[in-house]
Parts: C-alpha cells; sequence; structure tokens
C-alpha cells in the first residue's frame, strides 16, 4: 500500500473558481492514468470521505478529487439550471477543467450525478483526451419513478429534520440554492424524458458499472441498459444489502472491484 502526497488547489477555470486535491502515491514504478472522481448531485470532495485516499493508497493510482462549480469548495452558482445541466458539465465544463489542468490521461470514477456526466464524457471524448477507462456507481441513463420517488423522500426529510444544516457542512451557503435546483430539475415535467442512452454505443474504453441491489434511487435496468449498448470491454457488479452510495456502503468490495477491473483492464489492452 503506497504513502500519498496529498495537494489542494484552487484553480480558475472559464472565469469560475474551482477547488480540487491532487492525491499522489509516493511509490509509482510505472506512469499511469490519473483517476478523476466526479461527485453526486449534492456531493463535494467532503462527501467522498476517505474512498479517494484509499483506493490511492491501495492501487497506486494518482487522483483528481474536485468540487464542480457551484459544489462545495468551489464558487457559488446562481445560474438557472436546465434539463441538459449534465450534459452541460461533461461537453463544457470538465473539458474545460482538464485543460486547464494540463490533464490528458485519464479514468473516470462517477457516482450518482457523477456516473451519469461520465457516460456523457466518454461517449463524446475531446480529440486531446485518452480516456483509458470509465467507472459509475449508480449512474442514470433515464429517469425512473423510483428516482423520482427517492428524491420527494429527500425533499419531505429536509422539512422535518436537519438534513439541509448537516448538508450545510459541505455547501456553506450554497446549500439552500444548490438543493432546490437538484430537486425541482429532475422533478420538473421536463425532465422526465431525459435519456442519454444515445451516448451508450460511442463508449469503446473499458467500463465497469457498479451498483447496490437496494438503490433507493435506481433499479438494474440502468445497468442492464448501460452494459447491453457500451462498445468496449465491459464488467457489471451489483452488489447485495447495498444501496445508493457503494463506496460507502461496500467500501472494501468496491475497492477490490476497481483493482480487479484495473488490472483486467491493463491485461485486455496489453499489445
Amino acid at each position: 500500500m503506497s504513502v500519498i502526497l496529498k495537494h489542494e488547489h484552487y484553480l480558475e477555470v472559464s472565469g469560475e473558481k474551482i477547488f480540487y486535491q491532487h492525491l499522489i502515491p509516493q511509490a509509482s514504478e510505472t506512469k499511469k492514468p490519473t483517476i478523476l472522481f466526479l461527485h453526486d448531485a449534492i456531493g463535494s470532495v467532503s462527501q467522498w470521505r476517505g474512498f479517494p485516499d484509499q483506493l490511492v493508497k491501495r492501487l497506486g493510482y494518482p487522483a483528481i478529487v474536485y468540487d464542480r462549480y457551484g459544489y462545495g469548495r468551489s464558487q457559488a452558482s446562481s445560474q438557472k439550471r436546465d434539463k441538459n445541466y449534465l450534459h452541460q458539465e461533461a461537453l463544457e465544463r470538465l473539458p474545460a477543467f482538464l485543460e486547464a489542468l494540463g490533464l490528458e490521461e485519464i479514468i473516470l470514477f462517477g457516482h450518482s450525478d457523477g456516473g451519469s456526466i461520465a457516460i456523457i464524457f466518454a461517449g463524446q471524448v475531446p480529440r486531446n483526451i485518452h480516456l483509458h477507462g470509465v467507472i459509475t456507481e449508480a449512474a442514470h441513463v433515464f429517469v425512473e419513478e423510483i428516482t423520482l420517488a427517492g428524491i420527494r423522500e429527500i425533499v419531505e426529510l429536509a422539512k422535518q429534520s436537519d438534513f439541509l444544516k448537516k448538508l450545510a457542512k459541505f455547501h456553506g451557503d450554497k446549500t439552500d440554492y444548490l438543493f432546490k435546483a437538484w430537486h425541482k430539475t429532475w422533478l420538473s415535467s421536463e425532465f422526465r424524458n431525459w435519456n442519454i442512452e444515445d451516448y451508450l454505443p460511442q463508449i469503446t474504453c473499458p467500463a465497469l458499472m457498479i451498483q447496490g441491489e437496494d438503490d433507493e434511487y435506481g433499479t438494474q435496468k440502468q445497468v442492464d441498459a448501460i452494459v447491453s449498448q457500451v462498445q468496449g470491454p465491459r464488467q457489471k457488479l451489483m452488489i447485495p444489502g447495498c444501496a445508493h452510495v457503494p463506496h460507502y456502503q461496500a467500501e472494501e468490495e468496491v475497492l477490490k472491484a476497481v483493482g480487479a477491473f484495473l488490472l483486467w483492464r491493463d491485461k485486455i489492452l496489453k499489445p
């Protein structure tokens, strides 16, 4: 297991101030692509907890963990959100962030909204980027009723508990805007036909799709749709007794699965 160096930075990208962590394994025999972590709909760098650190220590890959615009320690946003907000993140903001970092060799690891962003990006990879692989947890490619029911439940929970107060520990005064932008977008009538399956046949890099069998925001139909339509080598992992956050609720299993996937990726791509 490697010792890691952790550096925290702010980077201005297209006029937006973005916070990120750079995790660097001290002992790495070969140059490896950087794993870029994409958080969920109301997530942040801090809400990954120690998972990225553990993955970097165990596997020896460098990583970037960042707060998207409007989240966590990045600049606040007052931008009106529409049904294409995930496309904007994947096709505009993420490429601009990578360019500002000077990063070209990457593996994407996306959770929930971050998984959907990873899928869109992987289906339309910029020419200057070498995407070595994509890993998703609880990604959505279309809207299901279970997703909407789960969001409605969280909205009610926020009214009756200190949920938003706890969320504010990560997002500060951005919390109210961020929470409303998320649930109002997903619960809007125009979002019902949101679908990103068109991007799946364009994905040719190795892919690992992870989902908890008890995910309260999506069914196995999401994973099956992805696995059946991507064109590159792929693996699927459904985790029993696990809900929407596999890297927290089944951390050890996810760490092992990612390690095995990356070894498999190296093997099948070896010249």
